[in-house]
């Protein structure tokens, strides 16, 4: 069994796999064979070490990589693998909250709010504190909350912590909406991983009946942890410390989400006995596209690892750059040298992705691409699950589950109609927060009368109807599997017929599809256990990401962004958008820290290519309604020209096709940098030429006609060093030895 576990293992690889006690960090880079050493290392505890499946747990950062690792297992050692715990940190936190979260005192069957309930809970909080949206944005409020959370700074803390008005807005808004989910009996996606830490920092016996239960912890993507992931790991790994972390410092680009990559660069200081294993090998690009994209990710400093990728994939194709007049001709680029590849015979739609730093470059490329009549796919767009019809439906099977979910209750109180207005339900939670009560349990006071209610005869017959259909999807729950209950609700609300009424019949039938497919999904869990159906039906549909969704066997031409590509790969990719303000990002570009990671983001970016990487970007771009001319970004200026295969333009002159890219923007009337000539007899010396540069982007100087600026880039150009800065009216391209700037 160990010649087959080994087979197609590299040296780093089997090293990686066979290091069994203790933290091991291995540093793989893309393409690199992690999954492979993940599996096969699992296998090799099983099979070789004779460790029981029961006691390892394995950490994913999306659910299709849990799946594809089950996958592997099920051929490397078949039934065994069925008795490990694999998942995503949120998954495995609500799979062991169901069990543990009692000891908060909290009720098992809580909801889990995804991103649209969050939203729709904190407009609540907005108004029940009288904030204006416009001036407090739901989403905006929520980031902060979400931040907070990321760093275990509880609401207490957060109000203590708060220096000025728009902190103690946050800190107000944070205690009202945890009181919220907590009435609501729901969780956000932050709380599951924030209550479990609480649980195991309160209750020691909990913590210590896993690690009990699992001798060996192997987490993957550990660059991206945040700080409640890696406290949860830390704590997990416990005295026994046999985590094995896999990661790469170079891809790290989830900063702007809590990520922090001190997590990955400070392991050895953390584990001071810990083995640490480069995977260098590639098994997925051309050498070509490795040396294009180590000269980038090396323009970032010195590394304590540095990796030195190498493939036996051979040379490749160079890499292509190419410069288009604005984002249409840098779209029809792209169009048209897909539609020749194709029309070539050796790749297929299927086989391409466009790329970009946010959705919203998607749009010009979807011009061009239907104006070519060619198959596409926008990854990003409405996801299935965020469909209206699709959460309505959801939110009654939610109330079923756990009737105190008032996200849900408020979403669906006049769906399909029945006359209960806006203020109607304003009232309604306006009463239930005077009796101090949720307010399902307000609908139980009308229908009592016990108390008397502000409602009309009209409004309570239409809240008491209400209250009867959810009384009987309760009861229905416990008696019926999870699809019949889904036929209960759609014939009950008679939901077709609600949906012909509010669309056209195009339309209706569109969403009645949907609705069909989210029946279609409930029947894969047919085999469970009455009682585990509807909750774990629930809890997966909350927990899915939208990569997890990608088609890879769809053939259409892939669009999506730089961190949504994150973990695929691709035949040719077309990385578009290469400019300043896009990539680095106009709100990264003060930052160092900040444009670093969207340096790495440009080299996750440039690593899902197997075959073919087309770099783009353009002159000018329109952006919110205005036309500007655009920098090629920073991070060009740090691949060698040999590197890289620039098309010459037609009409452009015999100079050297890299010329635009490394040595000015030539052809579109830039000004000669050189200054004007010294008199024939003062004949000064020539100041020596700089060998490295003296500023760095993100810092601030200043300019004796300019004012303050902050320098977007700086490069060695013939012998002079070029400083781009960006002042309070424009960006300007100024040469250091004249420019006499001064560090602000």
């Amino acid at each position: 069994m160990a010649d087959e576990l080994f087979s197609g293992l590299n040296p780093a690889q089997r090293r990686a796999v066979e290091a069994v006690d203790g933290p091991v960090l291995v540093l793989a880079g893309p393409g690199s064979g992690k999954t492979r050493v993940l599996t096969h290392r699992i296998a090799y505890l099983i099979r070789e070490v004779g460790v029981d499946p029961f006691s390892i747990l394995a950490v994913t950062f999306t659910n299709k990589a849990a799946r594809e690792m089950r996958e592997r297992l099920d051929v490397l050692i078949g039934s065994d693998a069925q008795a490990l715990t694999a998942g995503t940190f949120h998954s495995l936190c609500a799979r062991f909250l169901r069990r543990d979260i009692v000891h908060l005192g909290r009720e098992r069957d809580f909801a889990i709010y995804d991103s649209d309930d969050q939203e729709r809970l904190m407009r609540r909080v907005l108004k029940e504190l009288n904030l204006d949206e416009k001036k407090n944005p739901p989403r905006a409020i929520h980031a902060r909350i979400s931040s907070a959370k990321n760093e275990l700074v509880s609401p207490a803390e957060f109000a203590r912590l708060n220096r000025t008005y728009a902190d103690e807005i946050a800190a107000r808004c944070y205690e009202r909406y945890q009181h919220l989910l907590r009435e609501s009996n729901a969780l956000d996606f932050d709380d599951l991983l924030v209550e479990m830490v609480h649980v195991f920092e309160q209750h020691p016996e909990v913590l210590a009946h896993y690690h009990k239960r699992y001798a060996y912890l192997l987490v993957d993507e550990y660059q991206d942890t945040n700080r409640v992931q890696y406290t949860l790991i830390k704590m997990l790994a416990g005295e026994r410390r046999n985590l094995f972390a896999v990661g790469d410092d170079d891809q790290s680009v989830y900063g702007w989400r809590g990520a922090d990559i001190r997590n990955i660069l400070q392991f050895e200081q953390d584990y001071p006995d810990s083995q640490v294993i480069l995977l260098e090998q590639n098994y997925r690009s051309t050498q070509a596209i490795l040396d294009t994209a180590q000269a980038l990710i090396a323009g970032g400093g010195k590394k304590k690892h540095l990796k030195k990728l190498w493939t036996e994939n051979g040379a490749g194709t160079q890499v292509s750059l190419h410069e288009g007049y604005d984002q249409g001709e840098e779209a029809s680029f792209v169009a048209d040298e897909i539609s020749r590849l194709v029309a070539s015979g050796d790749y297929s739609y299927g086989d391409c992705a466009v790329m970009y730093r946010i959705n919203a470059q998607s749009r010009a490329l979807e011009e061009a691409l239907i104006g070519r009549s060619l198959r596409y796919v926008i990854i990003g767009g409405t996801r299935f699950y965020e469909r209206k019809e699709i959460k309505d439906v959801l939110a009654y099977l939610r109330l079923a589950y756990n009737p105190y979910d008032s996200v849900s209750l408020g979403r669906v109180l006049n769906w399909p109609g029945r006359g209960i207005g806006d203020r109607s339900e304003a009232e309604l939670l306006r009463w239930a927060a005077e009796l101090g009560m949720p307010a399902f349990e307000a609908l139980r006071e009308v229908q009592t009368g016990a108390v008397p209610s502000p409602f009309t005869t009209r409004t309570k017959g239409a809240l008491l109807g209400f209250l009867a259909v959810i009384d009987q999807f309760i009861a229905a729950r416990g008696t019926m599997p999870l699809i019949e209950l889904i036929d209960l609700i759609l014939g009950r609300l008679d939901v077709r017929e609600t949906l012909l009424k509010e669309y056209s019949a195009d339309e209706a039938e569109d969403r009645w599809s949907n609705v069909q497919e989210l029946r279609n999904v409930a029947a894969e869990y047919i085999n469970m256990p009455l009682e585990a159906q509807l909750p774990t039906y629930l809890e997966e549909i909350a927990l899915v990401a939208e990569v997890d969704k990608v088609d890879g066997k769809a053939d259409a031409v892939t669009c999506i962004t730089l961190h949504q590509a994150k973990g695929l790969e691709y035949p040719v990719v077309f990385l578009v958008g290469l400019e300043e303000g896009l990539l680095p990002h106009s709100r990264s570009s003060d930052d160092r820290e900040k444009v670093e990671e969207e340096r790495r983001l440009l080299y996750v970016g440039m690593t899902r290519a197997r075959q073919r990487l087309y770099l783009c970007y353009a002159f000018r771009r329109v952006s919110y309604g205005r036309t500007s001319i655009s920098t090629r970004t920073r991070f060009l200026a740090d691949i060698p020209k040999e590197l890289i295969r620039q098309p010459k333009k037609r009409g452009t002159t015999t100079a050297s096709p890299q010329a635009s890219m490394f040595t000015g923007r030539s052809g579109y009337g830039g000004s000669s940098p050189r200054g004007p000539s010294p008199s024939a007899g003062a004949r000064p010396q020539p100041a020596p030429a700089p060998t490295e540069v003296s500023f760095f982007a993100g810092q601030r100087v200043r300019h004796a006609t300019f004012g303050e600026g902050v320098v977007m880039s700086s490069r060695l150009v013939e012998g002079d060093e070029e400083v781009t800065v960006s002042f309070a009216d424009k960006e300007r391209r100024l040469l250091a030895s004249f420019a006499r700037l001064e560090k602000a």
